[in-house]
């Protein structure tokens, strides 16, 4: 088979660049609002909810990987119409009481649709995995006029984060194991102590207001 020629190929990607940067774009959209509801908490609690912010875009390959495992072909409308999470932002909260605040006011804001929660706090996943996720979806707005993007944002405290991190990297060496079972009981329990841990400074804090 002949490969296309380089303009052909650039006609090719430049329809899957123009979407990219139309989800880097919401992004930016979604991130400027968590800040404002960051320095307008902090004003009225004088503490800030957040300890970091951090936003993704999903790589092109794990883009195709996830189409494949859908049936799907790699097309615009396909992405679009059945990716959820092309675009996401992580947002660690200190308390589990500021994740569902803050979640909370982002959700009211009226140029936002949430289409879909998942509370893996309130019911964490068999393995131990905690935060709250939403999925949104926000207009942005283009010289070709108004587009509307989806997002996801994961809510998490540093506690939900560390345990999730580390569960991640030891990941593929669990799959390894002999009895990855066992593995994962322990991990289990770590996540159960690590969230009993969360609510008890959570207490310590309520205590100190």
């Amino acid at each position: 088979m002949q490969s296309e020629n380089p303009e052909e190929m650039l006609d090719n990607m430049q329809p899957f660049l123009d979407m990219m940067m139309n989800y880097e774009c919401a992004l930016m959209e979604i991130e400027t609002k968590l800040k404002v509801l960051n320095s307008e908490f902090a004003l009225q609690h004088n503490r800030n909810p957040f300890e970091s912010i951090k936003s993704r875009l999903k790589k092109p390959i794990s883009i195709i990987g996830k189409l494949r495992k859908k049936g799907l072909d790699f097309t615009i409308e396909n992405i679009e119409e059945n990716l959820t999470d092309i675009a996401g932002i992580r947002v660690i909260c200190s308390f589990p009481e500021d994740i569902y605040a803050v979640s909370d006011l982002l959700a009211k804001q009226d140029d936002i649709t949430v289409i879909e929660v998942k509370d893996y706090i309130r019911k964490p996943k068999s393995n131990g995995y905690r935060s709250l996720h939403l999925i949104v979806e926000i207009p942005i707005f283009l010289t070709t006029g108004k587009k509307y993007m989806k997002v996801e944002v994961q809510f998490r405290t540093i506690a939900m984060d560390f345990w999730a991190s580390l569960d991640h990297k030891l990941k593929y060496k669990k799959d390894n194991l002999k009895h990855p079972e066992l593995i994962a009981k322990e991990l289990k329990k770590c996540a159960d102590t690590i969230t009993s841990v969360d609510y008890k400074m959570q207490e310590i804090r309520n205590m100190l207001e």
